[in-house]
C-alpha cells in the first residue's frame, strides 16, 4: 500500500502548536520527524517530549526546534542490513525516517503496515507472450490478467512491497505499454519503478545485464505469472546464513511408487523400498541472488535463470535451493488459471 510518508515530517522552524494538531491527525502513528528547509533529518519530536519541553518552561509560543530529540534512530538508504531492521522492529521502533547519504528524509517506514525493509532489488520478468493462455492473451499482456480483483503481477508487486521492497525493474515486451500504462512509475504504489525494454527476446534473465546501476547488494528476480504468498524475508535471512552467491525458490514434488523398487548389482537384489515416495524439487521462477553475479549474464543475448545457475555452479559459486513451504501456483495454462481464481479466495498473504 501507499503509505504518505511526508505527513509525518515538519520544518523545525514550526510552530509547536502545528505539531500538536499535527499529532491528532497521525492518531496510533504520532510521531514526527524534524526537518530543515532542505529537508534534512535534525530530529524527532512526541507528544513526551512536547510534555518534557512544557514542564522545562518552554511554551506553545516556543518551534519545534526547542523541543526536539536531536538522535533518532534512522535508515540509510542502501546502507543498511536486515539484521539492523529486525533488531528495530523487535525492539518495538514502529515508525523509521529512511534518509538518503545527504541526510535527507526520503521514506518513512511504518512497521504496522509492512512485514520488513529488506534491501533487495526486485525484477518481475513480464515480457512474455502466454501462448498456452491465449485467446486471453490475444489482447492483454499475461502479467496483466486478473486474479480475483487485480493482475496477476499486480499481486506480485504488492507481495513484495509488503516486505519493504521499494525499487522495482519491470521488463516487458509483448503489450508492454499497458504494464507501463499502469504502474506507471510506481508512485501509486509508493514504489520506484523502471522498465526494460525488450526489442528481442532476452529469455528469463537476459534483461538483467543491462541494468547499470542497482540500489542495493542483493536482486530478487520473479517471473510475473506466479502466484505466492513466499514469506520474502525468511528467502532473505536463509540466503545471508548459507552465505549463498545464487538461490532458488523450490516447490517439493512428490514422486508415489506403486511397487516394491528393487536395488540391484549385476541381477543381484540388494535391497528393496516398498511403495516408497521420493521426493524432487521443482524450480519455482524466485531467485535471489549477489548483485555481483549479474555481471556473469552476456549482454544483448537470449539467456535464461537455468543457464546463469548452470554456469554458476560449474564455476564453483554456491547455489543453494529454499524450499517454499507456503502456497506457490505457475498460471501457465488455463487450468492454472481457473484454479487461480480459486485458490485468490482462500489464499492467506
Amino acid at each position: 500500500m501507499k503509505y504518505d510518508y511526508k505527513k509525518h515530517l515538519i520544518l523545525s522552524d514550526s510552530s509547536i502548536k502545528i505539531a500538536l494538531a499535527t499529532f491528532n491527525e497521525l492518531g496510533p502513528d504520532a510521531i514526527l520527524f524534524v526537518i530543515n528547509r532542505s529537508g534534512q533529518l535534525v530530529g524527532s519530536l512526541t507528544d513526551g517530549d512536547v510534555r518534557r519541553g512544557l514542564l522545562k518552561g518552554l511554551t506553545l509560543e516556543n518551534n519545534v526546534d526547542e523541543f526536539v530529540q536531536p538522535n533518532p534512530k534512522y535508515i540509510q538508504r542502501g546502507n543498511y542490513t536486515i539484521q539492523q531492521i529486525i533488531g528495530y522492529r523487535d525492539s518495538g521502533y514502529k515508525i523509521l525516517p529512511v534518509i538518503d547519504y545527504n541526510g535527507v528524509v526520503v521514506n518513512i517506514i511504518n512497521f504496522r503496515f509492512l512485514r520488513s525493509y529488506l534491501p533487495i532489488d526486485a525484477i518481475i520478468m513480464a515480457g512474455g507472450r502466454g501462448e498456452r493462455l491465449r485467446p486471453l492473451t490475444d489482447t492483454e499482456p499475461k502479467p496483466m490478467l486478473k486474479v480475483g480483483d487485480k493482475p496477476i503481477i499486480e499481486h506480485n508487486l504488492d507481495r513484495l512491497a509488503d516486505f519493504g521492497i521499494d525499487d522495482f525493474w519491470i521488463s516487458v515486451k509483448y503489450l508492454g505499454e499497458k504494464i507501463k500504462d499502469f504502474f506507471k512509475n510506481g508512485e501509486g504504489k509508493g514504489v520506484k519503478i523502471n522498465y526494460l525494454e525488450e526489442n528481442l527476446p532476452l529469455g528469463t534473465i537476459g534483461c538483467v545485464s543491462t541494468i547499470a546501476t542497482f540500489e542495493h547488494d542483493h536482486i530478487l528476480v520473479t517471473n510475473s505469472d506466479v502466484l505466492t504468498n513466499l514469506d520474502y524475508e525468511q528467502f532473505f535471512l536463509e540466503f545471508i546464513k548459507s552465505d549463498a552467491d545464487f538461490s532458488v525458490a523450490t516447490i517439493p514434488y512428490n514422486v508415489n511408487i506403486p511397487y516394491a523398487i528393487l536395488e540391484t548389482q549385476e541381477n543381484l537384489i540388494r535391497s528393496f523400498k516398498e511403495k516408497p515416495t521420493y521426493t524432487y524439487f521443482a524450480n519455482a521462477g524466485i531467485y535471489l541472488m549477489k548483485k555481483e553475479m549479474c555481471e556473469r549474464i552476456p549482454r544483448e543475448t537470449f539467456y535464461n535463470a537455468t543457464d546463469l545457475m548452470d554456469d554458476l555452479i560449474k564455476n564453483g559459486f554456491k547455489v543453494t535451493s529454499y524450499p517454499l513451504r507456503g502456497y506457490w501456483l505457475d498460471i501457465g495454462k488455463h487450468d492454472d488459471y481457473i484454479k487461480a481464481q480459486q485458490d485468490i479466495k482462500y489464499i492467506k498473504f
